[in-house]
């Protein structure tokens, strides 16, 4: 993609249901049921972890009925399996909206990009870090479901970067090794680590040091190309 458009999703992301469920163009309405014990299943999770967290727990926070919960939920994995499909269509407003998918040249969208996610790390840790990335470190090996799902919703996260890297590669060149797929994989890799990092430390300047190296590993890589 050489153009100044926004990267597409993939299609398998294009199919994830939206936070409220359903198909993909039938989205709950912002204020229904399902919707609000999807939005606090990120919201608690992110703060005290999956297996912390009680149905009951997520119900209060969404302040829906414990008999609404399991109208839309036969149990606590099926919500959240449906959250970590939610997170996806979650993310997808950070490939459409931001102002650098408006750049030109692929390599200034993708540090625009990574300007981005920097940006997002201030505040509460739960605030910005990753739902399904602490999900699954706890649930990789105990719960088969809940991986598949994470590790969807990060593939989708990293096949949304690939047509700009792929287009900043065609443009600008990289080693013969790179390959737009793995250098996706490395950015989520240093994002995931960043917000380990900074739950080590409840606080997020180490995420953002850690986020700047890869910016300035990124601009060596294509031989600092882009706009400085």
């Amino acid at each position: 993609m050489t153009t100044n458009q926004p990267p597409s999703i993939p299609a398998a992301a294009a199919r994830v249901p939206s936070a409220g469920g359903g198909a993909p163009d039938a989205r709950a309405p912002r204020g229904s049921a399902r919707a609000r014990l999807i939005a606090a299943a990120h919201a608690t999770v992110r703060k005290q972890g999956y297996s912390a967290t009680t149905v009951d727990q997520i119900c209060a926070a969404a302040g829906v009925t414990k008999g609404a919960f399991f109208h839309h939920f036969a149990s606590k994995e099926d919500l959240a399996v449906a959250a970590a499909e939610g997170w996806t269509d979650r993310a997808r407003p950070m490939f459409e909206l931001p102002p650098h998918v408006r750049l030109e040249d692929p390599l200034d969208r993708l540090l625009g990009h990574i300007d981005f996610r920097l940006s997002m790390l201030d505040g509460p840790t739960e605030d910005y870090t990753c739902f399904v990335g602490t999900m699954v470190q706890e649930a990789y090996a105990t719960n088969d479901r809940i991986r598949a799902a994470c590790e969807a919703s990060i593939n989708a996260y990293c096949q949304a970067l690939t047509p700009d890297i792929q287009a900043a590669i065609d443009i600008h060149g990289v080693p013969d090794d790179i390959t737009a797929l793995g250098l996706a994989q490395h950015v989520q890799s240093v994002l995931q680590g960043a917000f380990v990092l900074a739950k080590t430390t409840n606080d997020p300047a180490i995420a953002r040091g850690t986020v700047t190296h890869l910016k300035r590993y990124v601009r060596m890589l294509f031989g600092a190309g882009g706009t400085p």
